[in-house]
């Protein structure tokens, strides 16, 4: 791993370079959701299936994986975050990436875009939103899971997600869950939570070749994931039948099938 500064606040961030080493192989960052970190797009196979290909830029949000872990909800505002991604670019020496973003880190993504436009060459967004973000945290996970963090830690989390659930997370969602600092994770929940949303106007303003991509059975976001779509100009709309949105991620083959002919499309650089 790599280690580069966010000049805002000093916060230090984590981030790996992967696959192709050709001088001119296309830039693509790939960026994780909440909860998780950089190594779930190797345990899910991103990194293999993508690699040969593509210069892979894989962070790890602050909060997150090896970054550092603020417990101050506004460290994790969002122009900090923004800021955290281009200090990660700079530090790749990329002046332009597609970039793949799952969850959070599809949000965060929208909200790079909105911000650097001349710094995202294509936008692929898995599990997005761009409407606000209050109770999303609940919704996702499970009604009070900010005070189960602070109160049980990690495993407690996990445990009570799974009994939610009523069935296990899989093994690469586990481990990187049971990484986290448990503190700083509930700092970024509460912080989220007040996370406003991205109106209609300044999402039809962005001129950023974008798919958004849902599973049919992610009910938090699959109308979402619709609303982004019908608002970016000239985006493209898929969504995956029979998954939700834990699995959506994990679902390589179905995922590959619609993003490899966007990101081929591209010419980056």
């Amino acid at each position: 791993m790599s280690v580069t500064t966010n000049p805002a606040d000093g916060i230090r961030l984590s981030y790996s370079i992967a696959g192709s080493d050709e001088k001119n192989a296309p830039d693509v960052m790939l960026v994780h959701g909440s909860a998780l970190s950089s190594s779930v797009w190797r345990g899910f196979g991103y990194v293999r299936a993508l690699g040969d290909r593509y210069r892979l830029i894989l962070p790890d949000l602050r909060g997150h994986g090896r970054s550092d872990t603020p417990h101050e909800p506004d460290a994790y505002a969002m122009d900090r975050i923004v800021g955290d991604l281009l200090a990660v670019l700079d530090a790749a020496d990329v002046e332009r990436v597609d970039y793949v973003g799952y969850s959070f880190g599809a949000r965060a993504g929208l909200a790079l875009a909105l911000a650097a436009p001349d710094r995202v060459a294509g936008l692929v967004l898995l599990g997005g939103s761009a409407r606000p973000q209050r109770g999303a945290m609940d919704a996702m996970f499970f009604r009070g899971c900010v005070d189960v963090l602070e109160r049980d830690g990690m495993e407690g989390f996990v445990r009570e997600w799974e009994r939610q659930r009523q069935e296990p997370v899989d093994a690469a969602t586990r481990a990187a869950f049971l990484a986290n600092d448990p503190l700083a994770l509930a700092a970024y929940f509460r912080r989220s939570d007040l996370e406003p949303g991205i109106d209609d106007e300044a999402l039809a303003a962005l001129d950023v070749p974008t798919i958004a991509v849902a599973g049919s059975e992610d009910h938090m976001r699959v109308d979402d994931t619709r609303a982004i779509s019908r608002s970016i100009p000239g985006a493209r709309l898929a969504v995956l039948r029979g998954f939700d949105h834990a699995t959506t991620v994990a679902a390589l083959p179905e995922v590959l099938s619609v993003i490899e002919p966007f990101l081929e499309a591209r010419t980056v650089r």
